[in-house]
């Protein structure tokens, strides 16, 4: 209905979303949300309300006068290089994977080098929802955002109200004067530019970090015989937590988790780092934007957590299926079971088959469940049939992909700098093949 009648609407948006930004204002009624808590994840407990996400249900007008000054604010930081290389959240051709691939990258460089590394993964409390509007548009002046502009972004944080629904109920009214709305199109740019000043702290202390959102990751490299390494860390984490307090956001010491990667053929180090009275302990494992990473890199408790959900899903979609036709089932399997195999699949690539043959039995097991074939069927045509590659290839096309945009196409600055083009001491044939420098940040047991 909506697209018969946009001719009619057009020039009525176009003119509200244009007197909006000239004028410098936003009207009261885009500034009005519907709160719906959901909760973070389904094993949590929903009587605890720390477990609820606050998300925000705006307006369709609203939103499509934030998309406009959305594409028009990320198009004057992308044209005045004002972006944060290392910040994955919200940005075109960044992804979680991307982000995760920066961060293992580091990782193995760092112990080809023999060097020992810490991953700590900082974990911040309601970030979104303390943010301090004073300091969110003093960083957007001092980022060049002055006059009309300036103005218009003062008028969209002013005067926010909230109302929460719950279980049927409505609460009345209540005004926001702090954060950014959580299921906004600018909140999370907001966000991400309201922590841009962080970097320079983490710098400071000789610290490589990367970012998605609020979801920070420090890399901090050493030699194995390092003595200074923990204070070093505490001193860095103590910097953070003073930036943060400086800028109303809190650190979770509860939920931040360390991962001590050691430099072969270096033993395990035990280290003990403090952060706001608080002792974060390593641990073997830490789950990373959806990927679980170990302290060695094998990624094997990952293949696990991946494994376990999709048998279980393979086991459902079993009761249903003689009820579902080939292409329901189809459908059915590739949104649910095969998606979660291609989750940060480039992860894997250089790791022995035994580690991955798991993905590749559920990939079995869920071509067999397509076409209702009994378990100890033949899968090759299967696979061909259903156009499937199979996990290993689908590990190296996904590598071949990244490297490929990396050399051409849109991909983060950071994925780029990995890619060499080879260069010939004297013409070759090969020269007009565009070859790259193959890494070898691998281990040799890969």
């Amino acid at each position: 209905m909506l697209q018969t009648v946009s001719p009619d609407l057009l020039p009525f948006i176009t003119t509200v979303i244009n007197g909006s930004l000239t004028s410098g204002h936003v009207p009261t009624v885009f500034k009005k949300a519907r709160v719906i808590p959901i909760l973070k994840k389904p094993a949590l407990d929903p009587s605890d309300i720390s477990n609820y996400r606050p998300v925000s249900l705006l307006s369709f007008l609203s939103k499509i006068l934030e998309r406009v000054v959305c594409n028009q604010l990320s198009d004057y930081l992308l044209q005045n290089n004002l972006h944060d290389p290392n910040q994955s959240g919200f940005k075109a051709a960044h992804s979680t994977e991307t982000a995760l691939l920066a961060v293992t990258e580091k990782l193995h460089a760092a112990r080809s080098a023999k060097l020992s590394s810490v991953l700590i993964l900082l974990d911040l409390s309601a970030a979104f929802d303390t943010v301090n509007h004073k300091t969110l548009l003093s960083t957007l002046r001092s980022l060049g955002i002055c006059g009309t502009a300036w103005e218009w972004f003062a008028s969209y944080l002013d005067g926010r109200s909230y109302q929460v629904t719950w279980k049927g109920l409505t609460s009345a009214p209540r005004r926001l004067s702090t954060g950014v709305p959580q299921g906004s199109v600018l909140g999370p740019l907001l966000f991400s530019l309201y922590t841009h000043s962080l970097c320079k702290v983490i710098s400071s202390h000789g610290f490589s970090y990367h970012c998605y959102a609020d979801d920070t990751q420090l890399i901090f490299s050493f030699p194995p015989s390092d003595t200074t390494a923990s204070a070093r860390i505490s001193a860095c984490l103590v910097d953070i937590s003073s930036w943060m307090m400086a800028h109303q956001l809190k650190l979770n010491p509860s939920k931040t988790e360390l991962l001590i990667i050691p430099g072969d053929p270096s033993p395990a180090q035990d280290l003990a780092i403090s952060l706001n009275n608080s002792m974060i302990s390593p641990s073997a494992t830490a789950r990373n934007l959806g990927v679980t990473m170990d302290n060695q890199l094998f990624f094997s408790s990952h293949v696990t957590n991946v494994t376990h959900p999709c048998w279980f899903l393979l086991y459902n979609i079993r009761r249903i299926r003689p009820f579902l036709s080939t292409q329901a089932s189809q459908v059915l399997v590739q949104s649910l079971v095969i998606s979660r195999l291609d989750y940060c699949n480039s992860l894997l690539a250089g790791l022995p088959l035994n580690t991955i043959r798991p993905l590749q039995m559920i990939q079995n097991s869920a071509a067999r469940l397509v076409f209702n074939l009994p378990k100890f069927s033949h899968t090759t045509p299967l696979l061909r049939t259903l156009h499937w590659l199979p996990v290993a290839a689908r590990i190296r096309f996904k590598t071949l992909m990244l490297a490929y945009k990396a050399k051409n196409g849109p991909a983060p600055s950071y994925l780029k700098a990995l890619v060499t083009p080879r260069t010939a001491p004297r013409s070759l044939r090969s020269t007009s093949t565009a070859r790259l420098v193959p890494p070898s940040l691998r281990e040799k047991e890969y």
